[in-house]
């Protein structure tokens, strides 16, 4: 007679215990597709070359050809022009005591102009380049450049804006996650969506 309803008192039960687990792991996949860390990317790069530096004559030290910024885990990123190639970079290893060969970011023919300037933070790394075909003579940049790199720095993302003044600052969010370069204008990079012009 206490049948059905013990029948019953089981299947409760059991849909219960089916939505506990089903809201389980229902969060748990919300937390694995979040964003992810900074630090996650494991480093694949081969450090093994000495910091090279702008072939650019320049008189004065610093050159503004050259410009290197530490990362918050010791790790130091270099970048510099070179005639006739582009813009360059290189990355040390604190624990190898050494740089990675020098990879060429964006390649270009066309005359440097202006210096190279770097922000970093959580692992992200911006950078704001320009040239030039007059720079020498005065003339505004003809290709202006947005690179960001992150976790390993074996990958740059590059955005290029033709006949542009140039970006005057490139602001690292506090999580790395993202990066706004400006002037009269804005230009938007994000881990989730790369370049978006705003």
């Amino acid at each position: 007679m206490h049948k059905p309803g013990i029948q019953v008192l089981v299947r409760a039960t059991a849909a219960v215990s089916v939505m506990i687990a089903a809201a389980a792991c229902g969060g748990h996949q919300g937390s694995a597709t979040t964003a992810p860390s900074v630090s996650a990317s494991p480093d694949s790069s081969v450090y093994t070359a000495e910091l090279e530096k702008s072939d650019l004559p320049w008189s004065g030290s610093p050159s503004p050809y050259n410009a290197v910024a530490k990362l918050d885990d010791g790790r130091r990123v270099a970048l510099h022009y070179l005639r006739g190639k582009g813009l360059v970079e290189q990355h040390y290893s604190p624990r190898a005591k050494a740089w990675t060969a020098p990879k060429i970011i964006y390649r270009t023919k066309t005359d440097a102009c202006q210096g190279i300037h770097l922000n970093t933070k959580n692992g992200t790394v911006a950078v704001i380049a320009d040239f030039g075909s007059y720079c020498y003579d005065g003339e505004p940049p003809t290709e202006s450049i947005a690179a960001v790199g992150t976790g390993g720095l074996t990958e740059w993302s590059v955005n290029v804006t033709k006949d542009f003044d140039g970006w005057e600052r490139a602001t690292v969010s506090s999580d790395g996650q993202q990066v706004v370069f400006g002037r009269d204008t804005r230009l938007r990079w994000s881990r989730a969506d790369g370049f978006e012009r705003q």
